[in-house]
């Protein structure tokens, strides 16, 4: 019988990186998290209609995805700490020029602004993971990562709107701003150089190296498996307030409520999953989250009328499938490209997350119809079955990833294989 490995303990070191990119995507996922609560304030005091909101919205991810994608060639180029500032500091100016915005067009070139930057720093974060972390480590780290989706529902959501109350929906950005530059300035000085990747480059032109990434087959495996987990994830974003609100029955105070349980459920869930998949085979474990989410998505958007208990309950069981996906995948992705090309994978599997976001968002709009503002969605059920669609192909395609993977590995590390299953 063959005995589980045991988890690879962390530095010191190690345990402060993984708190500072830890804090650091809080940031950029409250500051994108921030916009749906603001919704309804926005659109009153900048007298928007709702595609016109939805424009702002989506400016954040488009951009996001565009910037990505601008900036892979150069990802490997430069010190992954210096790079990690230089974005992070552009994200701020944003994420204040936001806070400074008056105007609806003023307020769409401030979330272009923080998306061109913001959009990067996740694809960083990777990297410096895969650099300083191990393979049978990620699973933990992309645990506590993943955590700052939870946190930013449970601190971003009622923070967000208890200060845009009192000083209007600019305070949330303020807020988010300050916490940001406290956070550079930590990474400034504690944070040590990530240059390993610098001794190993051979493409001597950004567009090359570029190229180069994109051409290698198991990179193309890796995108298209990231691309479709996006689609099936964001699917049925958009418009989930609006279904527990006109067709659940569930009232404004209620929603907060229901978010904020969700988020906490999130910040449970990831770390366990994370040392999970860090034990037994993140394949496994991302295959029955999936087909658990599949499960809870067609019952979730086929309800009616429904007592909040339940709502809750059912919530959480669909947040577990949904996030719990995250974890493995990330850290099975994370181990396909080599140290010289990781900065630019990085760059451009973080744009198609962004990308794929989008298109999510406008292929579920063309999907689900409402006749009134406070008449029930229709089709939203439809999103539901598309998603278990989307899905099983991820998990075929997560398969091939996962292959890809051991085969790397084997080839360095014999007794990997066994985990990765």
């Amino acid at each position: 019988m063959k005995s589980t490995p045991e988890a690879t303990p962390f530095t010191g070191y190690q345990k402060l990186a993984i708190f500072l990119l830890a804090i650091t995507q809080f940031t950029v996922i409250l500051d994108f998290m921030v916009m749906s609560p603001l919704g309804d304030i926005l659109m009153k005091s900048l007298s928007l209609k709702p595609s016109a909101f939805g424009i702002a919205v989506s400016a954040y991810a488009f951009s996001a995805g565009l910037s990505g994608l601008l900036t892979a060639g150069f990802a490997d180029r430069f010190d992954r700490k210096k790079l990690l500032l230089f974005f992070y500091i552009g994200f701020i100016a944003g994420t204040i020029f936001c806070g400074l915005a008056h105007t609806y067009v003023e307020l769409v070139a401030a979330r272009i602004i923080t998306g061109l930057f913001g959009g990067v720093i996740g694809s960083i974060s990777m990297a410096i993971i895969t650099d300083i972390f191990s393979l049978q480590q990620r699973g933990r780290v992309m645990g506590f990562l993943q955590m700052g989706f939870g946190a930013s529902q449970v601190l971003g959501v009622p923070i967000g709107l208890y200060l845009a109350n009192i000083w209007g929906w600019e305070a949330p950005f303020w807020m988010i701003a300050g916490l940001a530059i406290i956070i550079a300035l930590v990474i400034m000085l504690k944070l040590k150089p990530i240059t390993t990747h610098l001794l190993v480059q051979r493409d001597r032109s950004a567009f090359m190296h570029l190229w180069h990434t994109v051409a290698k087959k198991r990179h193309r495996v890796g995108f298209t498996s990231t691309a479709l987990l996006s689609i099936g994830g964001f699917m049925m974003m958009p418009f989930g307030s609006a279904f527990a609100i006109n067709n659940l029955g569930v009232s404004n105070d209620q929603l907060i409520m229901l978010l904020m349980i969700s988020g906490i459920s999130s910040l449970v869930i990831m770390p366990l999953i994370g040392k999970l998949s860090d034990s037994i085979s993140k394949f496994k474990i991302f295959m029955v989250a999936s087909l658990w989410m599949m499960i809870m998505c067609v019952i979730y958007t086929n309800l009616a009328i429904t007592p909040f208990w339940i709502v809750v309950g059912l919530n959480i069981l669909m947040m577990m499938g949904i996030m719990s996906r995250m974890v493995p995948s990330s850290a099975l992705t994370s181990a396909i490209p080599d140290l010289e090309d990781r900065g630019a994978f990085m760059s451009i599997n973080a744009s198609l997350q962004q990308i794929a976001g989008g298109v999510a968002a406008a292929v579920s709009g063309l999907i689900v119809v409402q006749e009134s503002k406070f008449s029930p969605l229709e089709n939203y059920n439809v999103v539901g079955y598309v998603i278990v669609v989307i899905t099983l192909i991820s998990i075929f395609l997560m398969s091939r990833v996962s292959k890809l993977v051991s085969e790397k590995e084997v080839k360095v590390h014999p007794t990997v294989v066994e985990e990765l299953g």
